[in-house]
């Protein structure tokens, strides 16, 4: 498991500092050595729920050796603000390490949930694009994300995954095109100079809107996976707009004007 610019590094910090009841800075995560417990990876939608559960399950652990050390009844223990409270009797947390460091292991099974339950992310993606009448230029106009991800531990995060992702889906739609000599066997457009990706012009207003739901069946956390769900769909919905807006359905990517052209409707 590493952190591949999706934040995971700060979702794990806020589970472990949620369940052991400290502030966020106190929680040091270390991710991607082998030294560490195996990790679900990064990538493939399953990071985030995977991870998080794995990191529930270890805290809760962690909870059992801190009640034990401070012999305190596991029931009705509470971890609140760097205290743990029990049998109306408080103590700071770190009264359970005086004698010695304490580590706690745990993993996370999903067995047969996968066969059982429908537990994939959905979403539906929005666009309005214009297209100039005469050169057959694109232009997107607005873009929307509604999506249905369970429990989303982090909004912010999430949401700039999101829009990160539809900014990938106007780039894969519209310009993005990886040409190779066949016969020489080489990129010719190998650099940012040939291959054309979005810039701030080319990305106008994007919404995202997580739709409320907890998926009791995903883990612990009752969350699923954002990442993939940000792009899939959006350049079909860009192709789609594109032929309600002239009546070209172009079926091969990008989207470019040189397609449009020959079928355009003739100006007045």
């Amino acid at each position: 498991m590493t952190d591949i610019g999706t934040g995971t590094y700060t979702i794990i910090a806020q589970t472990a500092a949620e369940v052991m009841g400290v502030d966020l800075d106190k929680v040091v995560v270390r991710l991607g050595d082998s030294a560490y417990p195996e990790g679900a990876g990064s990538g493939g939608q399953f990071g985030a729920a995977s991870s998080t559960a794995g990191v529930y399950a270890a805290c809760m652990k962690l909870r059992e050796l801190v009640a034990g050390r401070l012999n305190m009844v596991e029931a009705d223990i509470e971890f609140i603000g760097g205290r743990v409270r029990a049998g109306g009797v408080s103590r700071p947390l770190v009264d359970a390490v005086a004698a010695g460091a304490l580590v706690a292991e745990d993993a996370m099974e999903y067995g047969d949930l996968g066969r059982r339950f429908a537990q994939q992310t959905f979403g539906a993606h929005f666009v309005e694009v214009a297209v100039h009448e005469a050169s057959g230029e694109i232009r997107v106009r607005r873009m929307l994300a509604v999506c249905a991800a369970g429990r989303i531990i982090n909004p912010t995060a999430a949401r700039s995954q999101i829009i990160g992702g539809m900014t990938m889906g106007v780039g894969a739609a519209l310009m993005e095109d990886l040409v190779v000599d066949k016969c020489a066997g080489f990129f010719v457009n190998h650099d940012l100079a040939g291959y054309e990706v979005p810039v701030h012009a080319d990305i106008p207003e994007q919404e995202v809107i997580f739709l409320d739901e907890v998926d009791a069946t995903a883990g612990p956390l009752k969350a699923k996976g954002v990442g993939e769900l940000g792009i899939s769909g959006v350049p079909a919905a860009v192709a789609n707009a594109v032929y309600n807006a002239t009546g070209i359905r172009v079926r091969e990517y990008p989207i470019t004007p040189d397609k449009l052209l020959p079928n355009l409707p003739a100006l007045a």
